[in-house]
């Protein structure tokens, strides 16, 4: 049951979230809040708390005005409060911003349960799926489900350090209801930051899950040092069977929101940049394991490539797909099997 806790004509937000992608997100909403007018000028920032030097990363937050273990060298506008305490964050939110590894999304849907207002209305930033009997399952539908309130998705050629660094970028906002759409694309946009809307809710989503899968495979390609022309070899490859899998899954998915920001943009920057393509190009030239390299490289922050593809695999596999998706399955095979890195280009054939 949702809490009829304060009513309000402005919109509160609470982000929740605070890694890279998170506090990058928090700073643009900081700054829009003061300049909008409907929406409430305290923006709380949900930190899962640790320490960083013997401090309380929230304490570092709130003192500094910076988060100096994920973003550190970008200042955080001081009407954004960090809050260790998830139920603390989202009392008396109208609007739940969701920044988390997908990984994480059951357990903090599961704290919120009939404790969000009654106007909530969220907004998921969030790069993954979750696995059902039928398939896969978006990140929006668990949100949805659990709390009762409804989900627009944003995803895009977002590299979080340089939109912190205010470098122009666009990205893309699927929406069920129009008047949400328009509502998250003012909360959002800013003179560097483009956003653009589109009717899709699922494909805007998915197109951000699957990104990440070809980028392992991207980065694979840079670690055999196979150069720019197999690397967009696998860019095309890739973007088609993400096009493919959606598609299967889910009916209503438009052709044109592959050709947004979340489409074929951030398959493009992803596979050039990001922690997905540099993680998999380490595992081609030391060897490591991908989990190992997630904690040498990656200062805390999660890997989300590879527990995407044995997400998908575990789909292929279950509806014997696999050979329907030979780029999905080799790199699942690579990341997890110990096949060759040289099969990336053998087995797509």
């Amino acid at each position: 049951m949702a809490i009829e806790s304060k009513i309000t004509d402005v919109e509160k937000i609470a982000v929740i979230g605070s890694g890279n992608w998170g506090t990058a997100i928090a700073r643009i909403i900081g700054v829009n809040v003061v300049q909008l007018k409907g929406f409430d000028r305290e923006v709380k920032m949900w930190v899962f708390e640790e320490t960083v030097g013997g401090r309380n990363l929230t304490e570092l937050i709130n003192e500094k005005h910076e988060n100096v273990k994920y973003l550190p060298g970008f200042k955080i506008p001081e009407n954004v409060k960090a809050v260790p305490d998830l139920l603390e964050t989202i009392k008396d939110a109208t609007i739940l911003v969701f920044v988390i590894p997908h990984q994480f999304l059951h357990d903090v849907c599961d704290q919120l349960k009939g404790k969000v207002h009654i106007k909530a209305k969220a907004i998921t930033l969030i790069k993954g799926f979750d696995i059902s009997d039928t398939g896969i399952r978006p990140m929006s539908e668990v949100i949805h489900e659990v709390l009762k309130v409804p989900v627009c998705t944003l995803s895009g050629a977002n590299i979080a350090n340089e939109i912190a660094a205010e470098k122009f970028s666009e990205t893309t906002i699927g929406y069920r209801n129009r008047q949400e759409g328009e509502l998250f694309k003012r909360l959002f946009e800013t003179k560097y930051y483009r956003v653009g809307i589109v009717d899709d809710v699922v494909g805007v989503e998915l197109c951000g899950a699957l990104k990440n899968v070809v980028a392992i495979g991207a980065g694979i390609i840079d670690g055999l040092k196979m150069g720019d022309n197999t690397k967009a070899a696998i860019i095309r490859i890739g973007l088609l069977e993400m096009k493919k899998f959606i598609k299967m899954f889910y009916k209503g998915i438009k052709d044109e929101t592959f050709f947004e920001s979340c489409g074929i943009a951030d398959v493009i920057t992803s596979c050039y940049g990001g922690r997905n393509r540099k993680v998999a190009e380490a595992h081609v030239l030391t060897g490591k394991s991908f989990d190992q390299l997630e904690k040498e490289l990656l200062n805390g922050q999660k890997l989300q490539g590879t527990l995407t593809a044995k997400e998908l695999n575990m789909v292929l596999k279950r509806k014997g797909l696999e050979r329907e998706f030979p780029l999905f399955t080799t790199i699942y095979k690579i990341s997890f099997d110990g096949a060759a890195p040289q099969k990336i280009v053998e087995d797509i054939i």
